[in-house]
Formats: structure tokens, C-alpha cells, sequence
């Protein structure tokens, strides 16, 4: 450890040392020991402002700006220092590289290093020096409850430092991962625990959520063949069966003596989170992925916040109270671990649930399609005597354009259709010069303004990981970009124009106070999943850069944009169509620069609620109007006009019961008097 000293040009303090002490011990936020009060740089803002005052005044004094990670009020003698962590977010327990210490009293600045100390001072806890909003807050958290429930951080004043702290963990037989504990696994010879796979196979009644998703994605066309590798008890194979399809499965427990079978689609469902041998676990998926002709369906449990109830830890997972093994991944460490396993780009479609497409053309396909927006069909607007005579013939020609936003090649369209309309008008396009004559021309300038939105979105977010070559294209799409750009390069450039654009704060917050669909909010647009396609192009590509790599949950009913910071978090409503107010159930949030995820549910007694509900949905959402006549009503009687005292359930209550009225329903009615 070195250590230099400076002198200040003046004393710094300009408070009574005891009235700073008292404010630091009456603080909500940081850590308060019985001679220090420490607070993370992060927190500062969130602290008592003449705290704040005097740490800028000891900032201000510095000759040289420091970096700092926590600043420290001491409590036996007018001083506070800046400590220097830099491994604060990646390691569980960050060492201590400088010290600088500001004495307000004789005006001195001394600073230490502990870059080259054989035992240098670490943390604990880390938690306790960040407000619960940072992003690796509950991840901290976390770590600190396996400990304590361990006993690791008994005595801990023995434990302060880097060599006591590794003779800590020694002696317990510990190692710590990624912010958690493992019991790590010693050598071959050494016994291992017996671990009972078979017992972590769900014994289902219908469809498993990865495969249910599958046929939902219209991945299961006429004579489409299924193969389930680690079927469990085979729910899924009858599911498939009964769609009128091949299906078959096997699983080294259940049906050992079933043939691994080659399949069109093939399901890896919650399989490799119960391996607990890293190598058998590869060797797994790389098999699925052999048998996949098509479509690989990969499944694993992912961001399970009570980790120790009744577990222990062994390997890089956990074993639970029933013999079985579970690895629980973050969705990008999935994601992370098939790309680089099968060397793919999987496409997550929800927590913990990729597919994996054998055909790059099929995949990119796919891909736009997610991205595709909903629109109807022009009305009618003429009578035009033959497009009346002829509509059979002109219906197929609406549709596709309609769905593409351009009009189809003689391939495309089908002979079954095109023949009829070269005969009668003589080419398609001619055809449609008919359609244009009964309709409305901007509308269908509007169906492809928001076909080419849609493009947009889709190219934009493939910037992310490698996007493909024109050629690894469908043909459907590269007709699309033709006739909607002109070429691919000017539809990537104007996709990555978007997104760089995208990396403004400020022009979020313009569309999202620009909207006409969404709950406007003082920091957020709360938006209903059903109205992103109708959203500002941009900001639907704010959502999809969250929902590209994590995947939309299905339970989310409300997306909320953050406007101060790049952040998607999505809220579940369960009852949001049956409920007047509907109780907030979980929420996740994701936050966009490092993609790090933080779950939350709520308390199911004094839940959050959502008031004026309609304001999230567009007016084609159905009972829009219902919902709309109860937030007026509401409106009315004065019921929302204080938002911070009907946030909660008990409040809300408590509101309809100050202005004696009740719900029924989505109506609002007076009580009578008792």
C-alpha cells in the first residue's frame, strides 16, 4: 500500500460534525455502521440534501477528479472518503483499489493505494450501498441471502479482508459464480451426490408452453413429423398426435428403448437444466439439434429469484429437496450458450424459450413475420360495376396486398388465381387498377407505408447479430424489399438511420409524448400489447430491441416505455379485460444497455391497480368504449384526481369509500345509505 498527502487550499466543512452524523444515521439509503455511513456514487442523488451539499463540498476541494465508487462519511472525526472499487458490478466481492480521504477539519487530502497490498479490504453486502432500483440490485441481494443463511458473514470483522475472506469460504467448501454459491465438484474419485432426473419430468395433462408456442408460430403445417428428445411422461407427443401428425419421443427414464428418429420439428423441453454434467448436457443438445430437420425447440428454466428454498448448491446449479439438478439460466446466457454450442442465431420467442431454424431463408422469414403488423382491406367506397362483377376474382389480389403491401408476382398469387385475372383484365396489375377505381388510393398507400415499417423494424433489430446476406432471404421478402426500397442497401441504410436515432433519450420521450395510443405517464407510455403494431415505428423498435434477445412474455397485458432511460418493462394484468381496475401480478424489467433482466411480483393483498384503462388500448380494442364510459364517469365524480392515493388496492378502497360509491362491473354506482 503507498500512501501521498496534499493540502486543501481551505477547510471544507460547513456543518457541525454532529448534526452530519445525525443526518447520516437517520438516512433510509446506504449502509450505517456504529463509525461510518457509506452510500454508493449511484445513490447519491437519492440522499438528504445536506448530505449531498457536503460531499460536494469535499468534491470541489479535490485538486484532480478521482474515480469512486463509494463515498464515506466518518463518524469518530470530521472526514469522508472516496473508495475506489472498479470490479463493483462484476465481482461479488470487490477489492479495494484507492482511498482518498478528505479532512475537513486541518484541510487535507490523503489518498492510499492498495493496488499492489497483499490483503487488501473487500465488500460485503452490496446491496445495502445501492437504492433498490440499481440494476443488479436483486442479483446482490441474492447472493447476501445464501450467505447469511450459510454463515458466512458471521463475525464479521474477520472477514474484511481478501485472505480472511478466501479462508472463509475454504473452510466452508464454497466457491461463489456468477453472484451465487456452488459446492464445487472435486475429482472423479470423490463420491457424488445421486441425482434423480426422471423426478423433474412434469406429469402434464396437456401441451407444454414451448411446444403449444410452436404450433402457435404455425410451425406444425399438414405431414409436418414431431420427435421429442427427453419426452417425461409424453404429454406433448399425445398433443402433437392429436393435431393428426407423426409423433414420437424418447427419454433415457421413461421410453429408453424408443429409436432416436429423425423430425421435421424436434422439442429439447426443460432438458438441459436438469443435467448436471456439463458435457452431457452439450452432448444433448447437439443431438436434438442432429434429429432437427427443420425446426429445434429448445426450453430451460430461467430467472428463478428464490434460489435456496430447499436447495443446495452443487456445480453451476443447484440440487433440490427431490434429488433432482436444475441449472438456472439468464436468457441471454442461454441464448449465449445454443449460439455458441450449435453455432446458430436462436430466435427467443419467451423466457426461456428459443427456436432454431435449420434453414437461414425459413428463420429470416420468420423473423419479419414477427415484426409484421396488423391491417385490414380498404372499405368499399364506389360502385364500380366491375370490380362488382369480378370481386371473386380480385379478392385474392386485395389480400395479398393487404399482407405484403405490394402486389404479388403469377408465383406468388397462385395459377389457381392468376390465370382468371389475366384473362379478365388481362395482368394483375390491371386487376388492381380496378381494385384503386372501387377504394380508396391512400389507404392502401397506408398498407404499404406500414408493410414498410414493418421491414424497417425487422432489419433494424437484425443489426444486432449478423444480418443476413439478400440472398439468405425468402423469396417473399426480397420481393418485399424490391418493391418497397428499390434495393437492400437502401433499406438498411434507412434501418440503421432508425436506429441510431433510437440511441437519442430525447427523441424517445418526443414520440412517446407524441403518441395517440398509450397512458401517458410523467417518466413512461403505458402501451397494451395489442396496439404495439400501431405504435410510432421507432417505438416499436425500442420494444423489440428488449423483446429480440429476451423474448415478450406471454402473461405481459402492458408494455411500458421508459422516457428518462433506456428501459422495457413489461407488466402482467391477469383480469385486465374482466376487472374495472386490474391488480398488477408481476413485472419485468429490462434494462436495454446491458440487457439485465429484474423480475418483481407483487403483493397479491394490495397490489398495484391500473386506472383508466381504455387510455392503454386503441379504440378498435373490443369494449373499448365500456372502458372508456367508466374512466369518464370516474373522471367525473372526482375519483382519479389524486393518482398517489389510489395507486394501491387499500387505497382505491379507500377512495370508493370516501365518495360512497361501489363498482359493478365497469359502472359506477352511489351507496346506499346504511
Amino acid at each position: 500500500m503507498t500512501q501521498s498527502v496534499d493540502v486543501l487550499s481551505q477547510p471544507a466543512t460547513s456543518l457541525p460534525h454532529a448534526e452530519l452524523v445525525k443526518h447520516c444515521q437517520g438516512s433510509t439509503i446506504g449502509k450505517c455502521l456504529p463509525n461510518a455511513f457509506y452510500i454508493h456514487k449511484s445513490a447519491l442523488p437519492s440522499i438528504d440534501s445536506t448530505l449531498r451539499h457536503q460531499e460536494q463540498c469535499a468534491r470541489n476541494l479535490l485538486t484532480k477528479q478521482l474515480p469512486f465508487t463509494l463515498v464515506k462519511f466518518h463518524f469518530d472525526q470530521p472526514k469522508l472518503s472516496y473508495l475506489y472499487y472498479p470490479e463493483f458490478d462484476a465481482e461479488p466481492h470487490p477489492l479495494l483499489r484507492t482511498s482518498t480521504i478528505v479532512d475537513w477539519a486541518t484541510g487535507t487530502v490523503e489518498t492510499r493505494d492498495y493496488s499492489d497490498a497483499p490483503n487488501p479490504p473487500l465488500l460485503h453486502r452490496k446491496e445495502t450501498f445501492i437504492t433498490a432500483d440499481y440494476p443488479h440490485y436483486s442479483r446482490f441481494a441474492h447472493l447476501t441471502q445464501q450467505q447469511v443463511a450459510m454463515g458466512l458473514l458471521d463475525n464479521s470483522r474477520e472477514i474484511g479482508t481478501q485472505l480472511n475472506w478466501e479462508r472463509r469460504l475454504a473452510q466452508q467448501g464454497i466457491e461463489i459464480h456468477n453472484h451465487a454459491l456452488a459446492c464445487p465438484i472435486k475429482s472423479a474419485q470423490q463420491a457424488k451426490p445421486k441425482i434423480q432426473r426422471h423426478k423433474a419430468a412434469i406429469a402434464r395433462v396437456t401441451a407444454s408452453k414451448p411446444v403449444r408456442l410452436a404450433v402457435e408460430a404455425e410451425l406444425f403445417p399438414p405431414d409436418t413429423t414431431y420427435f421429442d428428445y427427453g419426452c417425461g411422461h409424453g404429454a406433448d407427443i399425445e398433443y402433437i398426435h392429436r393435431l393428426g401428425l407423426t409423433s414420437s419421443g424418447w427419454d433415457p427414464h421413461f421410453r429408453l428403448d424408443i429409436p432416436h428418429t429423425p423430425a421435421d420439428v424436434v422439442n429439447l423441453g426443460y432438458v438441459i437444466n436438469v443435467i448436471e454434467d456439463t458435457a452431457e448436457r452439450r452432448e444433448a443438445l447437439i443431438n436434438a439439434w442432429g434429429l432437427a430437420q427443420k425446426v429445434l425447440i429448445v426450453a430451460a428454466q430461467v430467472l428463478i429469484d428464490d434460489r435456496t428454498r430447499g436447495v443446495i448448491a452443487y456445480g453451476d446449479g443447484i440440487i433440490t429437496s427431490r434429488n433432482t439438478f436444475q441449472k438456472y439460466y439468464e436468457q441471454e446466457e442461454l441464448k449465449a450458450y445454443i449460439d455458441q454450442v450449435l453455432g446458430v442465431d436462436a430466435i427467443p420467442i419467451a423466457l426461456g424459450i428459443y427456436f432454431v431454424f435449420r434453414d437461414e431463408a425459413q428463420a429470416e422469414a420468420f423473423r419479419a413475420s414477427r415484426y409484421r403488423s396488423h391491417a385490414t382491406a380498404p372499405r368499399i367506397r364506389l360502385k364500380v360495376s366491375k370490380f362488382e362483377e369480378y370481386r371473386d376474382r380480385l379478392q385474392p389480389l386485395m389480400d395479398f396486398y393487404t399482407d405484403r403491401g405490394r402486389l404479388p408476382t403469377v408465383e406468388e398469387v397462385g395459377a389457381q388465381h392468376a390465370v382468371p385475372l389475366q384473362e379478365t383484365f388481362g395482368s394483375i396489375k390491371r386487376a388492381f387498377t380496378v381494385v384503386l377505381q372501387a377504394t380508396d388510393v391512400g389507404e392502401w398507400d397506408a398498407i404499404a407505408d406500414k408493410r414498410r415499417n414493418d421491414l424497417l423494424v425487422y432489419l433494424a433489430l437484425s443489426h444486432f447479430g449478423n444480418r443476413p446476406k439478400f440472398k439468405d432471404l425468402s423469396p417473399s421478402v426480397q420481393a418485399d424489399i424490391k418493391a418497397l426500397f428499390g434495393s437492400y442497401q437502401q433499406a438498411c441504410t434507412a434501418a440503421d438511420l432508425m436506429l441510431m436515432t433510437l440511441g437519442r433519450t430525447e427523441m424517445i420521450e418526443q414520440r412517446c409524448r407524441q403518441s395517440a395510443i398509450g397512458q401517458q405517464r410523467p417518466n413512461s407510455l403505458w402501451v397494451h400489447v395489442s396496439a404495439l403494431d400501431q405504435l410510432d415505428p421507432l417505438l416499436r423498435l425500442y420494444e423489440g430491441c428488449a423483446s429480440r434477445t429476451i423474448g415478450r412474455p406471454e402473461e405481459a397485458t402492458v408494455v411500458k416505455f421508459h422516457v428518462q432511460k433506456p428501459q422495457i418493462t413489461y407488466l402482467a394484468f391477469p383480469n385486465f379485460d374482466k376487472e374495472p381496475h386490474p391488480a398488477l401480478r408481476t413485472s419485468m424489467a429490462i434494462a436495454l444497455q446491458d440487457l439485465y433482466v429484474r423480475c418483481r411480483d407483487y403483493d397479491p393483498d394490495n397490489s398495484p391497480l391500473l386506472h383508466q384503462k381504455d387510455q392503454t388500448i386503441a379504440p378498435d380494442y373490443p369494449n373499448y368504449a365500456k372502458f372508456a364510459k367508466l374512466s369518464q364517469q370516474e373522471q367525473k365524480w372526482g375519483l382519479l384526481d389524486d393518482v398517489k392515493a389510489i395507486f394501491d388496492q387499500r387505497g382505491w378502497e379507500q377512495c370508493l369509500a370516501d365518495h360512497s360509491v361501489e363498482l359493478r362491473g365497469h359502472r359506477l354506482v352511489r351507496r346506499k345509505a346504511q
